[in-house]
């Protein structure tokens, strides 16, 4: 039997720290399974022309791995870089199973182990699982009428095709969330025509970037130094919570006002100003933090249809609008999102008695700390529900994450037992106050449809509150919220 005291499935920043935390308590018989060929997650498999982290560098990194950022926001190549070098020194890929695609998972009762059946075949046993594979990881398409007429080029942004040349083509991208408003500038100049089709328009800011100068990048690498950055970036973007529950005015006056401005400088054309402008709160959808989205649109080979003018039909030879205008295009790139929500685990899970995990959260998705489901022992989900951050960093909390999920594997060990499960009352109470504190955001209040909700209404990608808080509770280890076996 291939068994294992632990098995992760992701091999991303959360599979990494979890790896990492395993071995620093000297335990060694774990395995991290990835699907693709390739260890890393998303700034390995997102490279899409003008990939790049929006929240600053030294921050958005592993607590005790700082790194010779180049530059405040890093792009997808350093990025990649940073995350092989905590892949290498953890020598996690001698741990790492590629091309191992998880189709479905199953609590074994008496054996008390989880069995995880791959498409490679063959079965692996866990007696500790841990589910890393991330929300953004599994793309959607809309079935939109006609989409697989067309007889051009198409692929989504998480899967670029590079061997593709765009330069001079005719090409459309659908979608205007964060993604594409990386990509728009980065190929507006590149191609012979650009058509972008937006559902609704994102509120977007100035993006504070800059290169660290050599020496500056020097000063950096003195560890005191690093950590006071990283501090004060920390508190100066914990900040923004303020905004987004406390106060809808302190959000208007100071950020969307300077959103506002920003569209008066960068657009001149009253119409494509009314299109870009958002008829919701700021920080309700996802901030875009760019210099460039704007003066893009203004470029005189790039059409942005709005949704008065969006897709009526795909056709074989391009896109057919609903006002009737036919697109002759070659290339239609899908920036289209993912399955954040509903759709946070990508294979089925069974628990006890055979309980799926798609039915308890068919209603929405639900966890105690965003982390663990009753009726699912010894089973742990990074970036669960409501783990989501949208003013900070999203590995400041995956690290949260694991402090509770340690926690859980000390107090096993401590007590001498196999199994750890949540109660359900402990679920219910968290969950609740959870929505409860949720109404209170802009999230919830702020006047649109986002995907951090999911079919039900509910806001299920983000906390309601503080990321300290959250670490707060994460790590505050209750062994009376949990059954021991």
């Amino acid at each position: 039997m291939d068994k294992h005291h632990v098995v992760i499935i992701g091999s991303g920043f959360g599979g990494q720290c979890a790896a990492i935390n395993l071995i620093k308590r000297g335990i060694s018989d774990f395995v991290i399974l990835e699907r693709r060929e390739f260890m890393g997650g998303t700034w390995c498999q997102n490279s899409y022309p003008g990939a790049a982290v929006d929240v600053q560098s030294p921050l958005y990194s592993i607590s005790h791995e700082p790194y010779n950022w180049s530059q405040m926001f890093a792009e997808q190549a350093e990025l990649e870089e940073y995350t092989n070098h905590v892949i290498e020194k953890y020598k996690l890929r001698e741990k790492t199973r590629t091309h191992t695609n998880v189709v479905k998972v199953e609590w074994q009762e008496e054996l008390k182990c989880w069995r995880i059946d791959t498409e490679q075949g063959g079965a692996v046993y866990a007696q500790i699982l841990i589910n890393a594979s991330g929300p953004l990881s599994t793309p959607v398409i809309p079935n939109f009428p006609g989409r697989d007429t067309f007889k051009g080029k198409t692929f989504h942004t998480n899967n670029w095709d590079h061997s593709y040349d765009h330069r001079g083509k005719r090409v459309a991208i659908i979608g205007s969330g964060a993604s594409a408003a990386q990509v728009i500038p980065a190929i507006a100049g590149e191609v012979g025509e650009l058509h972008i089709f937006q559902r609704s328009p994102h509120w977007v800011l100035p993006r504070p970037d800059r290169t660290f100068k050599p020496w500056q990048r020097a000063l950096l690498r003195i560890k005191p130094v690093y950590k006071a950055l990283r501090t004060a970036i920390y508190w100066g973007l914990e900040a923004r919570v303020i905004g987004f529950k406390y106060s809808q005015t302190a959000l208007k006056v100071f950020a969307q006002n300077h959103a506002l401005k920003h569209i008066e400088q960068q657009i001149a054309d009253p119409e494509l100003r009314r299109k870009v402008t958002p008829d919701f709160t700021i920080g309700c959808k996802r901030i875009i933090l760019s210099n460039t989205l704007y003066p893009a649109y203004c470029r005189p080979n790039v059409t942005l249809h709005d949704k008065a003018d969006g897709i009526g039909r795909i056709t074989e030879t391009g896109i057919e609008t609903q006002l009737g205008s036919q697109i002759e295009l070659d290339l239609i790139v899908y920036s289209t999102g993912y399955d954040a929500t509903d759709g946070v685990i990508s294979y089925p899970v069974k628990g006890r008695d055979g309980k799926s995990l798609g039915d308890v959260w068919k209603e929405f998705p639900r966890a105690y700390l965003g982390t663990t489901v009753p009726g699912f022992p010894n089973l742990f989900i990074v970036t669960g529900p409501n783990t989501g951050i949208g003013h900070t960093s999203a590995i400041f909390v995956i690290e949260a994450q694991m402090n509770y999920i340690m926690k859980s594997i000390d107090a096993l060990q401590k007590n001498k037992k196999h199994v750890i499960e949540v109660k359900p009352q402990a679920e219910h109470e968290y969950t609740t106050m959870i929505h409860t504190e949720m109404d209170k955001t802009v999230w919830k209040t702020g006047g649109c449809n986002s995907w951090y909700q999911s079919k039900s209404g509910h806001v299920i990608a983000m906390f309601p509150g503080f990321s300290f808080t959250y670490r707060q509770m994460a790590n505050n280890f209750k062994p009376e919220h949990h059954v021991f076996q």
